[in-house]
């Protein structure tokens, strides 16, 4: 743990004062002592009278007040060597002064020391001198800590984060994989950079551009590379730091964030997250009057309200675009929506280049390969498989990663870490007649996807999987498509019931079932693909908003509610007795496949194919061969 010099300082006061205390109350010297040390010997009050009427008395040295005498006095024991020792008086000797003018010895008094009444001043403002020191060592360490006491007056200053030249580390040449997004802020870019060769020809700038897409696509990392590219002041912030528990805090950030964007224009202001500030008003439970509403209002009215913000860009990013705001959508504040949204094939091949830089490959792996393995990964997605299979290299004691590394990644990010294998039993040959299901349909329905590798290793929650890879990058799927994919999915469950029976089905399809009925439903409600005819029925499913979704009423009667169910069945049923067909007439393929699966306990694709092959006709599927 690390300490400052202040907490040191303030923790040692304490015990230097009481070190203090200790010190003058055992070891300081008091006021007889101070003066006579080499007093260590005591003498009895009569003996010292004795000494007196003799004449050994020399000097007589009084302290405390008449109560104890130091007698320098003489003995003939001793040689007649003066010494000195100590004679404790009574109280009522006051014939002891005449007796000694009387008898013409040398004495002096020494009047008592006042160090008590000192000592006690000093110790009563000891307290609160260290009372006092700590609150402002205290305070002035709390003054450091955002959102510390110290800070009580700056609430309602911006948290942004300010550079005057932004010195990201990214630029457009970093970026791959979107290159539609960067043509759209190129020209932001280019604007801030020569705005002279828009104006002239009376184009405005835009006040603010919007990115929009799921996570992981490279938002941020688009915002990082404009500030990079364009040169100027960059303002970057989170749409969640307007937000405090106090009143005004977040409009009071806002005003302030505009206000040094206005004295450092031309410049960019970032919000990340903006949907953290941006939801719609009034969709809360009995109005909406909160502080984020508010926060949102004077955000509406800096970007685009009375005064102009002439020079100033705002960059917004968010995976929600659905929850804001309708008013801070309006051309005017953001004038421009850009989609930012998975890579295509060749998109992941720029990505994989661009993250394979500082990677050791090996001479066989293929880029290439990997990205047209990977469909629907994202930058962010593509970026920790190859740092998984990296990982995976250092384990291994590789010096460079392989495709068999590359392999296990792309499992691992998609299905989760390994298991422990199997044991030979009635269990792992269960699982393997349900993998072999879902393969040996996928094969030979000709609009399925093919195999790419069946395993029983386990990953995650699954005992078992069988991997496909699509042949295209598929924004629109067909009706057999989905229908094949239906039967793919039954393929596992129709497994089981055909070879070990109906009483001994596991509950190993239930994620299979779901996919299937979620499929089929989707097909009558959304693509109108049953006898209901060409009608949307449900809007697409997403999360609900709290004030908009909550009371929605069905789109549709019982009746169409009714008639929906059973075509969903009809589906359903049909893609059932298909597959229950393809597995009964194969049997003996299915068979060697999993006796051999059971044995190797991971199937390639193309070796599956080639096996079934020998048993039946294997319908050739289109190959997609991407523009790279």
């Amino acid at each position: 743990m690390k300490f400052s010099w202040r907490i040191l300082v303030l923790w040692s006061l304490p015990a230097l004062a009481i070190g203090f205390f200790v010190w003058q109350a055992v070891f300081a010297p008091t006021g007889i002592d101070a003066g006579n040390n080499a007093a260590s010997t005591r003498m009895s009050y009569g003996r010292f009278l004795e000494y007196l009427d003799a004449g050994r008395v020399e000097s007589v040295d009084l302290y405390e007040g008449g109560r104890t005498a130091i007698v320098e006095a003489v003995d003939p024991e001793l040689d007649n060597r003066p010494q000195r020792l100590r004679v404790d008086l009574p109280g009522n000797a006051p014939e002891l002064i005449t007796r000694l003018r009387a008898s013409n010895i040398s004495f002096d008094s020494h009047p008592p020391r006042n160090d008590g009444a000192i000592w006690g001043i000093l110790g009563n403002l000891l307290f609160p001198l260290l009372l006092i020191a700590g609150l402002f060592f205290l305070f002035r360490r709390s003054s450091n800590v955002p959102g510390g006491p110290g800070q009580a007056m700056n609430f309602g200053k911006s948290k942004a984060r300010f550079q005057m030249e932004a010195k990201t580390g990214v630029m457009f040449d970093d970026v791959a994989g979107i290159e539609e997004a960067k043509e759209e802020l190129q020209e932001v870019v280019t604007f801030l950079k020569k705005p002279e060769r828009f104006t002239a020809v009376g184009a405005r700038i835009p006040k603010g551009v919007l990115l929009v897409g799921p996570p992981g696509t490279g938002k941020t990392l688009l915002a990082k590379a404009i500030a990079g590219e364009a040169g100027v002041p960059f303002f970057s912030i989170s749409g969640s730091e307007f937000v405090e528990m106090f009143v005004g805090v977040g409009a009071s950030r806002v005003r302030d964030l505009f206000k040094k964007a206005k004295e450092n224009a031309p410049c960019i202001i970032f919000i990340d997250e903006i949907d953290a500030v941006g939801r719609q008003r009034g969709a809360g439970i009995g109005g909406g009057n909160d502080e984020r509403e508010q926060t949102l209002n004077q955000l509406l009215t800096e970007m685009d309200g009375f005064e102009g913000n002439t020079g100033i860009i705002i960059i917004a990013a968010t995976n929600r675009p659905d929850v804001l705001d309708q008013a801070l959508l309006r051309p005017g504040r953001f004038d421009r929506q850009v989609g930012v949204d998975a890579p295509d094939i060749k998109g992941r091949l720029e990505i994989l280049n661009v993250h394979a830089r500082n990677k050791k490959l090996a001479d066989e792996i293929s880029l290439e390969a990997i990205a047209r393995r990977t469909p629907g990964f994202t930058g962010a997605d593509l970026a920790n498989l190859l740092n998984e299979a990296a990982i995976l290299t250092a384990r291994r004691r590789k010096e460079a990663m392989t495709m068999h590394e590359i392999d296990d990644a792309i499992d691992r990010v998609i299905a989760g870490m390994e298991g422990t294998p199997l044991v030979d039993s009635k269990s792992k040959r269960l699982i393997a007649y349900h993998e072999v299901g879902h393969a040996i349909v996928g094969t030979l329905v000709k609009d399925h996807d093919p195999v790419q590798k069946v395993t029983l290793i386990p990953r995650g929650q699954a005992q078992g999987l069988t991997w496909f890879t699509p042949s295209e990058d598929q924004s629109l799927v067909s009706k057999s498509q989905l229908m094949a994919r239906i039967m793919g999915a039954l393929g596992g469950r129709v497994a089981e019931e055909v070879i070990f029976g109906d009483a001994e089905v596991t509950t190993g399809a239930g994620n299979d079932l779901q996919q299937v009925t979620g499929m089929a439903r989707q097909m009558v409600t959304r693509f109108g693909m049953s006898d209901l005819g060409p009608l949307s029925l449900e809007t697409q499913q997403g999360e609900v908003f709290l004030g908009r979704d909550l009371m929605t009423r069905s789109e549709y009667s019982e009746e169409i509610a009714a008639r929906i169910d059973a075509q969903v069945r009809s589906i359903v049923e049909h893609c059932y007795e298909e597959t229950r067909r393809l597995i009964g007439e194969n049997r003996m393929v299915m068979d060697r496949l999993v006796d051999l699966l059971i044995e190797k306990e991971s199937i390639d694709g193309e070796e599956f194919r080639q096996i079934v092959a020998e048993y039946t006709e294997v319908p050739e599927k289109e190959q997609y061969v991407p523009q790279l």
